[in-house]
């Protein structure tokens, strides 16, 4: 059957428009971003590309947009290799964390020597050989430096991790190139991950002190949060103890935080550019408030 007139006119300029789109965007300044994801979200909208790809291409964007300081491991949550102690010390440590790459210290918590690399423990024969010899040097940058600069960075030097000071030179925490990656691609797992993190259950976890904790998916149910931790947490925006979080603290926080809602103190252990994926959450005291925390 011949094609309608009115079909083909229609799909014709549907077309045109794109293009045009496109061309004027071509023919512009280099710093119309705006008009670029404009044409993304047209492209998206006719099917051309999916949300994924669209996904990934803004979070390409948001490496321009983003520092340092917006994704890094803040320093008091950087487990660090002091050198000076023996091995049967913190080996154990190592092995338990599952990480990579650690910063090394030697007694002071304020200077990093360098970068120790699990694998190299690997050819250790005893413990004299654990010194600045085995250590790879450390990079150190700005709170301020930009995403995607240092995402080149990473790849032209390949290296992995750098150390992060601010103004004064004093450490304000360390990011790695998987924190740089996960603003484009979403959280990143490795064979370390728990699997309990991508199950939709609340997991209990032990404290020396005995204090109350549990990790808990951020798409947890606000109902079952309050029957698990007996809370009385309200926001009827949202039905998510992740989408709580993100509109009691007006964003959605890095991997890293941590902060206190009323009795309770949170960490969020995963969390990418668009959602939370896990928090830790701990009782301060175990005394219920009676009182509901409304938003």
């Amino acid at each position: 059957m011949p094609e309608h007139p009115e079909h083909s006119q229609n799909t014709h300029k549907l077309a045109r428009t794109f293009l045009d789109k496109l061309a004027s965007f071509i023919s512009s300044e280099p710093d119309t971003r705006t008009e670029l994801l404009e044409i993304l979200q047209d492209a998206h909208e006719r099917k051309l590309i999916d949300s994924e790809c669209l996904s990934m291409i803004e979070g390409v964007f948001r490496l321009f947009d983003s520092a340092v300081r917006d994704v890094m491991v803040p320093r008091s949550r950087m487990y660090v290799i002091d050198i000076t102690r023996p091995l049967a010390e913190w080996i154990g440590d190592v092995q338990e964390n599952g990480h990579s790459r650690y910063p090394a210290i030697e007694g002071d918590g304020e200077k990093i020597v360098g970068i120790l690399h699990a694998k190299d423990l690997l050819h250790i024969g005893n413990e004299q050989y654990v010194t600045r010899d085995i250590l790879h040097p450390a990079i150190f940058i700005p709170e301020s430096k930009r995403l995607n600069v240092l995402l080149r960075d990473f790849r032209n030097n390949h290296n992995h991790m750098a150390i992060v000071v601010d103004e004064f030179g004093n450490i304000s925490g360390l990011v790695t190139i998987e924190d740089v990656l996960e603003q484009i691609v979403g959280d990143i797992e490795d064979e370390f991950d728990s699997d309990d993190e991508d199950e939709d259950r609340i997991v209990p976890v032990k404290t020396p002190a005995g204090t109350p904790r549990w990790r808990i998916p951020a798409l947890t149910e606000m109902e079952d949060f309050n029957r698990t931790l007996g809370t009385t947490l309200e926001d009827s925006r949202v039905d998510t103890i992740g989408g709580y979080i993100a509109n009691h603290l007006g964003r959605v926080p890095h991997k890293g935080d941590t902060f206190d809602i009323g009795d309770l103190h949170f960490e969020v252990l995963r969390a990418d550019a668009r959602r939370i994926h896990t928090l830790l959450v701990e009782k301060k005291n175990t005394v219920t408030d009676k009182n509901p925390v409304k938003l």
